[in-house]
């Protein structure tokens, strides 16, 4: 185990960019690993169903390119976690096709393994049968419909896999779904390095430049750890680490300030200091790893639950603003009126910014009112044609209703956009959202690929 081993962050999530002196000046510190967290279920369930990237192609292929080529050259590994977003099949051929591109346009020569977090439903069911599955804290217990009805189900994968991997020869790791510091704390963990400091140094390089002062989502950051700590610092001059930014993200997505919880254990947070040093640089110490009895693995699955069209209007109207909780009850009833056999599983959603659009019912700014408000109408039907009727009845129920008052006559609402209703498609829910208890942590396939002068070697 050498002194100390550099992590090189480029970005918070993969396609979301990064300036390239910033990327530069991080390979001119010598990184031992460059890492890439490419997924979340931040933007929903929607993109894990559809199966595909909520990241932009081009701007993925551009971040791989400076990572794939500088990665290659300095003969370091190179680890993407949750490939294509979601990280199931579909999310992960797609990044991989992109990486195929990349060593041919630019004649590279590496080893690369590509694991799969794809969990058939037959092992999920039988460890349901089992008893091996367990909700978190705030949904349902599974029952075999919700795995049946699955249209992907993933698993988050911790270091393991990865260390078998890079034990295997391969120098970039494409994983699916993965557990977000796993693809930064893999490989020191593989060299000796203290498990709960790499990670905990994982958890906060993982969302790059985010945890600096100011934050970005499009920039880089170094993590160097070291035998008893590590060190944060950024590779921008326009921004910092401070002790309170790293406190802070360290508990970002986490209910438990003191205990982290992951694949087979959790980081110990309870001794945990953090240090200013020169050049807007932290230093972390203290943190602990705690292996538990029993290995889960959180499991991820969505199921359709019909398809969505949305209409987006204004109004200016100070009438219509200050009856708007009378008006749009009594425009569904209407509209539910006019249709023949409504379904009862047929759903009108309004979302109202200005008033309670980002909160809904938990606002608690209830006298707040606005000069303008957005009307985004929602119409949520079990086919496409269903939710278009649904929302343009709606649209134009709304547009020209005649509450108390009303002064103008040519309409209510004022659409920015023409055609005025989105077909949005199919929408989906998450079925699961579970911890799956697992015997070995290296359950998922390795498929290892030979990359010579750009041309592909299985």
């Amino acid at each position: 185990m050498s002194k100390e081993f550099r992590v090189l962050s480029p970005t918070a999530i993969l396609g979301y960019g990064f300036p390239e002196a910033s990327f530069k000046r991080g390979m001119e510190r010598k990184p031992h690993l460059i890492g890439v967290d490419a997924g979340s279920t931040d933007p929903g369930p929607y993109y894990l169903g559809a199966g595909k990237s909520f990241t932009n192609r081009a701007f993925v292929k551009r971040d791989l390119t400076y990572m794939i080529t500088a990665g290659v050259a300095a003969g370091i590994p190179v680890v993407i976690g949750s490939a294509g977003g979601s990280g199931a099949k579909p999310h992960l051929d797609w990044c991989h096709e992109i990486i195929r591109e990349i060593a041919k346009e630019n004649g590279l020569t590496f080893r690369m393994a590509v694991i799969p977090a794809d969990i058939a439903k037959k092992t999920v069911l039988e460890a349901l049968a089992n008893g091996r599955i367990q909700p978190l804290s705030f949904v349902p217990e599974a029952t075999a419909k919700d795995v049946e009805e699955s249209v992907h189900i993933v698993a988050q994968m911790g270091c393991e896999p990865i260390i078998k991997a890079l034990g295997m020869g391969a120098q970039v790791v494409l994983a699916g779904r993965c557990y977000d510091p796993a693809c930064f704390a893999a490989v020191p963990i593989s060299q000796g390095y203290d498990k709960g400091l790499a990670m905990h140094m994982g958890k906060i390089l993982e969302c790059g430049a985010i945890a600096a002062t100011p934050g970005s989502g499009a920039d880089c950051v170094l993590g160097t750890l070291t035998a008893d700590s590590f060190i944060l610092e950024t590779l921008s001059d326009k921004r910092v680490f401070t002790p309170m930014s790293s406190a802070a993200h360290t508990l970002y997505e986490k209910s438990d300030p003191y205990h982290l919880p992951g694949p087979g254990g959790a980081i110990n947070l309870t001794a945990t200091s953090f240090t200013e040093l020169p050049g807007g640089r932290v230093e972390v110490k203290g943190s602990r790893y705690e292996k538990t009895e029993r290995y889960f693995l959180k499991l991820e699955g969505v199921r359709t639950i019909g398809y969505r069209t949305v209409s987006i209007a204004g109004t200016r109207d100070p009438i219509m603003i200050s009856k708007i909780d009378e008006i749009l009850p009594q425009v569904e009833a209407q509209v539910r009126s006019m249709m023949k056999n409504p379904s009862p599983s047929d759903r009108l959603i309004f979302h109202v910014y200005g008033k309670n659009g980002v909160m809904g019912v938990m606002e608690p700014l209830t006298d707040a009112v606005s000069h303008e408000l957005c009307i985004i109408i929602e119409a949520l039907c079990a086919t496409q044609e269903a939710a278009d009727t649904l929302c343009s009845v709606t649209r134009s129920t709304l547009l020209h209703y005649g509450y108390e008052g009303r002064i103008a006559t040519a309409g209510n609402l004022a659409f920015p956009f023409s055609p005025s209703d989105v077909p949005m498609g199919a929408t989906y829910t998450f079925s699961l959202y579970h911890l799956m208890e697992v015997d070995d942590p290296c359950m998922f396939p390795i498929n290892i690929e030979e990359y010579i002068n750009g041309e592909v070697r299985k």
